[in-house]
């Protein structure tokens, strides 16, 4: 009995997107880029906040500093509204486009939540961990800005505003952007890149406690204790007041901060990790919008875009 044979039927071709998605290998979590705008901003806040904190070791015995604290509330207001063009210039940015801001508002309302669960016990502050792990993939330049904004946004929901606020929201800043900047953001994976971010998390939170220190303590009246700053003293007297001062106030604090991120990261890093850069991999923030002709003409991208 002879039976016929039947052809098997010609594959039909994948459309143009489908058949690109095919033959692109899949693409890496990439950092987010700000533009110059936004460095230059950020560089002249990171100055200007350094000139305002470490001021009280670059003056003699013999120069009137302390006429200086009249001055702080105007310098307050000058970085905090610094800090605001730094976060608004960044958004205009093609950096931050709408993807890149619904994320930085989605961790930035996570960290503000986390921040009021240890109530300041002991430095118990759990949203350290979360900007360590989000500077590392989402970069130094988005680092800072959600460090910022975090910061602020916690400031509000705890009722914390105070002349504090705008050197929190500098320290924040430079703790999640320290995270962007750490080696092997493409190749390192796994053990090695949690033990690497726990360290810099237990670092970086005394050194976040440390600069703390340094916004408040200038202030301090000498006569209520001996280890104010003292501004007819030498710089290296100042210098042994100023560390005796985080021993006695804050070193514990700072432990209890540092605790909590290092357990935190060891713990729940990989599986934070691996979501950050499965979402920062499907917005994929630096591709240009295109729409394709369905009859199969080369795609079409909006004015203004480069493919």
């Amino acid at each position: 009995m002879n039976e016929k044979s039947h052809p098997l039927p010609e594959p039909r071709p994948l459309p143009q997107a489908q058949a690109r998605a095919q033959a692109q290998p899949q693409s890496q979590a990439r950092p987010i880029r700000l533009g110059p705008r936004s460095l230059a901003a950020l560089l002249l806040v990171s100055l200007v906040g350094l000139a305002a904190l470490t001021w009280p070791f670059f003056s003699g015995p013999t120069s009137q500093v302390s006429a200086h604290a009249k001055d702080a509330p105007w310098l307050f207001a000058g970085l905090l509204v610094l800090l605001v063009g730094v976060v608004a210039a960044s958004i205009s940015e093609s950096g931050l486009g709408p993807k890149a801001v619904a994320m930085l508002g989605v961790l930035a309302a996570t960290g503000a939540a986390l921040r009021p669960i240890g109530a300041g016990t002991a430095g118990i502050e759990p949203m350290f961990f979360l900007m360590v792990l989000s500077g590392r993939v989402l970069g130094p330049g988005f680092g800072f800005v959600l460090g910022a904004v975090t910061m602020f946004a916690s400031a509000l929901l705890t009722g914390g505003v105070g002349p504090w606020m705008p050197f929190q929201m500098l320290s924040m800043g430079w703790f999640t952007m320290g995270a962007g900047l750490l080696p092997g953001p493409d190749r390192l994976r796994g053990r090695g890149e949690l033990s690497m971010l726990a360290l810099y998390g237990f670092v970086a939170a005394f050194a976040y406690g440390t600069i703390m220190n340094l916004a408040g303590w200038p202030f301090m009246d000498a006569l209520s204790s001996n280890v104010a700053f003292e501004p007819r003293d030498d710089v290296d007297a100042n210098l042994a007041r100023f560390v005796a001062y985080c021993l006695a106030t804050s070193l514990g604090w700072d432990l209890g901060r540092a605790t909590v991120t290092v357990v935190l990261t060891l713990t729940l890093g990989a599986t934070i990790l691996k979501a950050l850069r499965r979402a920062t991999r499907r917005a994929a923030f630096e591709t240009p919008v295109t729409f394709e002709d369905p009859g199969g003409a080369a795609p079409v991208t909006p004015p203004g875009r480069t493919p």
